[in-house]
C-alpha cells in the first residue's frame, strides 16, 4: 500500500478499542480494499472521530504510514442512508462481517464497493432484505473468483434446461452430473433459469438462492461462525437470517 492517502472513499466495517483512548478500525475502501487503521484518541469522549467512524456512514478518509497498519489523520462524513429498522441493521452487520472476515486485505474491488453502496441504500429503503442480501452475496462471489452462471453448467458447458435437476458445488458452480462431495443437489432447472433472469422475489427463487449462497459463504468460512447470524436468531430479524 502507498504510504499515505487523501480523500479516500471508505466505510467502517468493524472497530474495537486500541490501547487507552484509540480505536482500531477495519475499513472497506474504494482503492485499497479492506484495510485497518488506528484512529488515535478516537475512543476519548471529546473526540469527534468516535461519532464519525460508524458503520454504514459514507466517509472520506486521510491516513499516513508505511507499514501495514496506517494512522488515520482526518475523517469527513458524507450524506448517506440511515439503517433504522432492526432487520436492516442486522443485515448490514452481516454484510460488514462477510467483508471483514472473508475479503483479503489490500485487494481493491471497485465493483464490490459499488455493490456494497447499493446494498446499504437498498436496506435503508426496503423492508424486504432477502433480495438485497442475495445480490450482494453474488457480487461477493464474483469478487472472490467463485461466481458462476445460473443458467449454464460448468462440467458439461450446456445450458440449464427446465424440468432437469442440477447440483451446486462452491468450487465448481452448477454441475449436471452428480459427484462425490457435492453440497447441493436436485436443484430445479426452471428455478435456476428464473434466478438467472433476475427473479429473487418468488418463494422458490428466494429459497434456492439462499441455500446456494449459504453453502458458498459457509465454504469460505471453513467452519467459523458468523456472529451477525446470531442477531437474526435472537431478534426480530429471524425470518430473514442469512
Amino acid at each position: 500500500m502507498r504510504g499515505a492517502s487523501q480523500q479516500e472513499p471508505a466505510y467502517v466495517i468493524h472497530r474495537r478499542p486500541y490501547r487507552d483512548t484509540s480505536l482500531m478500525v477495519d475499513l472497506f475502501t474504494l482503492n485499497h480494499g479492506r484495510m485497518t487503521v488506528v484512529a488515535r484518541g478516537a475512543n476519548s469522549p471529546r473526540s469527534p472521530l468516535k461519532a464519525q467512524l460508524q458503520p454504514f456512514q459514507p466517509l472520506l478518509l486521510d491516513w499516513q504510514g508505511r507499514g501495514d497498519l496506517k494512522t488515520l489523520t482526518q475523517a469527513e462524513t458524507r450524506h448517506g442512508p440511515a439503517l433504522t429498522r432492526t432487520t436492516a441493521m442486522y443485515s448490514g452487520l452481516y454484510l460488514n462481517e462477510v467483508l471483514q472476515r472473508l475479503l483479503p486485505a489490500g485487494d481493491p474491488h471497485p465493483d464490490l464497493f459499488a455493490a456494497y453502496i447499493e446494498a446499504v441504500s437498498a436496506l435503508a429503503e426496503s423492508a424486504d432484505v432477502e433480495p438485497v442480501l442475495r445480490r450482494f452475496e453474488m457480487a461477493f462471489a464474483e469478487a472472490m473468483g467463485l461466481g458462476f452462471a445460473w443458467d449454464r453448467t460448468t462440467d458439461t458447458g450446456a445450458d440449464v434446461m427446465p424440468g432437469e435437476l442440477y447440483c451446486y458445488d462452491p468450487e465448481q458452480g452448477l454441475v449436471r452430473v452428480p459427484g462425490v462431495g457435492l453440497h447441493l443437489s436436485a436443484l430445479p432447472g426452471e428455478t435456476l433459469l428464473a434466478i438467472a433472469a433476475g427473479d429473487l422475489e418468488s418463494v422458490a427463487c428466494r429459497r434456492l438462492a439462499k441455500r446456494v449462497m449459504r453453502i458458498l459463504i459457509d465454504y469460505l468460512l471453513q467452519g467459523r461462525p458468523l456472529h451477525s447470524r446470531t442477531l437474526f436468531s435472537h431478534g426480530r430479524g429471524e425470518p430473514h437470517e442469512p
